[in-house]
């Protein structure tokens, strides 16, 4: 599988995505906000002075940082400013936010880990405005990267303490479902979840340095493994990219750069909601 550097010089980024005009965005551990441009050069344009897990952006252009040096949500407009999105509710305030994704209408899904072993995880939604709740609290081992189904009918969660990625109905009242099991990844622990259109999962791990692919109804298999860390360094979290949503981005938590390849399968776009 050939692999094609991206971008280099970001630091530590364990979160990316791409925005509606198929810019790629990215955190690092020191606060920084990053925009890649087109021939790959990463421009910090902003500093949210904490530690930066998953991003995502709205249509506008504007990034929600899941930050947990900050213990919260930030949201950086395009201009490089800082404010405080949601900090939970005052009975549970985010402690790990970690990964965030976005519905048609605006609503903000948000892991919270929790501590690791205690199996403490929570899963927010935050209305359009910043307003919160405890949306889920059954997927409490770790909750980590998470997505929408193509049809906007349930949330795809990894749990990552359990090894698995769990599926939580998205109620016609938008009330969360019971959970149900997709995928059992035991021997890794896996991190940030991407979708294909044709509803094929890829998922990241922290450990080892790994990518499953687990076809639509099918079992999982590794798709790519660097047992020397050389290509691959802790691809926390996978997010399409490119013309067509045709390349797999990989993250490097452990590393300085962002990876690219062929996935042989085109992406599902992510939700831009305009509010």
């Amino acid at each position: 599988m050939e692999f094609t550097t991206l971008a280099e010089g970001l630091d530590h980024p364990e979160g990316a995505a791409v925005g509606p005009d198929g810019t790629v965005y990215a955190g690092g551990e020191a606060g920084q906000i990053y925009r890649i441009a087109l021939d790959g050069t990463p421009e910090q344009y902003a500093d949210t002075g904490g530690f930066l897990y998953g991003v995502a952006v709205d249509g506008s252009g504007n990034v929600y940082g899941c930050d947990m040096g900050r213990g919260e949500i930030v949201r950086v407009d395009p201009s490089g400013g800082v404010t405080t999105y949601s900090r939970g509710t005052d009975d549970h305030p985010l402690r790990v936010p970690n990964f965030a994704a976005f519905d048609d209408a605006g609503a903000l899904y948000v892991t919270d880990s929790g501590e690791w072993g205690a199996d403490d995880g929570l899963v927010f939604r935050v209305a359009p405005g910043g307003e919160t709740v405890v949306w889920s609290d059954a997927v409490t081992a770790f909750p980590n990267g998470c997505c929408l189904t193509a049809a906007g009918d349930a949330l795809l969660v990894i749990e990552s303490h359990m090894r698995r990625v769990v599926r939580i109905p998205i109620e016609p009242d938008g009330s969360a479902g019971v959970p149900e099991l997709s995928a059992d990844l035991t021997g890794s622990q896996p991190d940030g979840i991407a979708l294909a259109v044709d509803g094929t999962m890829f998922v990241g791990c922290y450990r080892p340095d790994r990518v499953w692919r687990i076809p639509s109804g099918g079992r999982p298999e590794v798709w790519f493994e660097d047992p020397d860390g050389v290509v691959l360094n802790q691809p926390a979290n996978p997010v399409f990219v490119g013309e067509g949503l045709g390349r797999l981005l990989l993250s490097s938590l452990g590393g300085w750069s962002l990876v690219t390849t062929d996935p042989g399968v085109a992406g599902l776009p992510l939700r831009y909601p305009s509010f």
